[in-house]
């Protein structure tokens, strides 16, 4: 039995020497983590259950015969994260270039079929030069159980890809599947590389412009979390996973939270009561939620809209609000998009929806009406109609025409709606609006000027306060900026047990 367990004990340690010393050397001197690096990082210590440690390629042409590749340059398993299971991938780069084969692919999809059945996220940390073309056509079948096994796995449990390194061609779509992606600064991520766009297209460009987190962040929208290193990848990846549930079945965690109730008079010189001056929303976010704690997702991507995750009294909120330092916050392609992805995560996994309203509508322009505003506008209002979580909307400033009703009006099924008592809800604002209702009085006035300026005060306190909105009930409550927190907080939790049945059907048909 000594012999026995002797000779496992070697073959275990040559499997998880991966691609040797030199290799793994290599790998570190890059700034990159080793693929178990990665995972000792991650999980809680003596967590990580190892499964398919001893798997072998079958694969014997172009020299591929009785090569050896431990793992099969992949590792996989469950381990704990703060206290809580989680399946997890880490590809090998010192092996093979972490090139994914059948058995490196099966060994992925069979792990994340063991956290459908578990009702526990899945982790797939990525570093890969690509698929192993020794293998041919078995490599692309790998991928493609894959993509089926994340689309099984998609609004089930959570999903979070972490791009360490390349992760090139079909590897890529793997991760686009997922729910969060973290780009570190070393990592590249794109469908074809450089070389081939020069062939093809003539077009100069590197492989960090065409898919360095940058590329991704700035312009792509396909990334969520831009990481300076693999260590604060592993930390954003820990972060997220503690806002979130671990399947469908589950309420978010709750933890003790800031049980603050008291006023907070700050938040009432936050914004401006001047229309036309900007203001960072995220501040007014921070004043509302426990510990200022905002975690903002796609930061740097379509920046007039804020989406992210923060607590309320210890529970996960999922906040959406226009942001008037961008654009004056108004919404276009790229911030219909963005909302409404992250809408439609929030509601698959029971996170109650708190959004911060201060739009002067959808951007006009030839260039956003042949890209299709209408077609992506129609998303935000399809994700916020179809969602069945608690929605709370305060409304701070202008709610304007129809992006007043995509922005989760009452209308749109929101179960509270706040306002401050500088909202002005209205088909336009009061200024345009005069000039099209007041026109004639206004071109036969005495004093053009004088008389523009009292009839615009007349529409906004016809048609824009805030109260008249509450007279309809479209407003729920007129608030003090200083009480939001303890008006949302109630809110909470008098939503907690809602609910609301829908229609039976298949699925509702998205406009994609």
């Amino acid at each position: 039995m000594q012999d026995k367990i002797a000779d496992l004990q070697r073959r275990r340690a040559t499997a998880e020497n991966g691609g040797g010393a030199d290799r793994l050397d290599r790998q570190r001197q890059t700034g990159k983590l080793t693929a178990r690096e990665r995972i000792a990082a991650l999980v809680d210590p003596d967590s990580f259950d190892e499964t398919g440690l001893f798997a072998a390629h079958r694969a014997t042409l172009f020299g591929m015969a009785g090569k050896s590749l431990p793992a099969d340059g992949v590792v996989t398993g469950a381990a704990a994260v703060g206290g809580r299971l989680l399946h997890l991938a880490s590809q090998d780069f010192t092996v093979a270039g972490g090139s994914a084969g059948e058995v490196h692919s099966e060994k992925v999809a069979d792990i994340m079929h063991m956290a459908l059945k578990t009702g526990s996220p899945f982790v797939f940390i990525n570093d890969s030069g690509g698929a192993r073309v020794q293998e041919g056509i078995d490599s692309l079948s790998g991928y493609g159980k894959v993509f089926h096994a994340n689309v099984l796995l998609s609004g089930v449990v959570p999903q979070i890809s972490l791009i360490c390194g390349p992760c090139a061609g079909g590897a890529a779509y793997s991760p686009a599947l997922t729910d969060f992606i973290i780009q570190t600064r070393q990592a590249q991520l794109f469908i074809t590389g450089p070389q081939v766009i020069r062939q093809v297209t003539g077009e100069q460009v590197t492989a960090e412009q065409l898919g360095g987190p940058d590329a991704h962040m700035l312009h792509s929208g396909v990334i969520h979390f831009i990481a300076e290193d693999d260590a604060h990848a592993v930390m954003l990846c820990k972060k997220l996973l503690s806002f979130l549930p671990a399947n469908n079945l589950e309420d978010p965690p709750q933890t003790e939270g800031d049980r603050r109730v008291d006023a907070n008079p700050a938040l009432e010189a936050l914004v401006p009561v001047e229309g036309r001056q900007g203001y960072d929303v995220r501040r007014v976010i921070a004043g509302v939620v426990d510990f200022d704690d905002f975690m903002e997702v796609q930061a740097g991507y379509a920046p007039n809209i804020v989406v992210g995750f923060a607590r309320i009294n210890g529970g996960t909120v999922g906040i959406v609000a226009n942001q008037p330092l961008v654009q004056a916050g108004v919404l276009d392609i790229d911030a219909s998009d963005k909302a409404a992805r992250f809408i439609r995560f929030c509601n698959a996994f029971n996170v109650p929806l708190v959004t911060f309203v201060d739009v002067p509508g959808f951007l006009p322009g030839v260039k956003q009406e042949y890209g299709g505003i209408i077609r992506h506008g129609a998303k935000l209002l399809f994700a916020y109609s179809s969602a069945t979580v608690p929605k709370i909307t305060l409304i701070l400033r202008k709610a304007y025409g129809g992006a007043y009703v995509a922005m989760c009006s009452k209308d749109l099924g929101a179960d509270r709606v706040f306002a401050w008592p500088t909202a002005e809800i209205a088909v336009m604002g009061a200024e345009g609006a005069a000039e099209i209702v007041f026109r004639k009085e206004i071109d036969e006035a005495e004093k053009p000027d004088a008389k523009r300026a009292e009839l615009i005060r007349e529409y906004r306190a016809t048609f824009s306060s805030p109260y008249v909105a509450a007279e309809r009930r479209l407003v729920d409550a007129v608030i003090e900026p200083a009480l939001t927190r303890r008006h949302i907080a109630q809110a909470l939790e008098y939503l907690r047990t809602k609910r609301e049945p829908r229609p039976h059907k298949k699925h509702g048909l998205t406009p994609l």
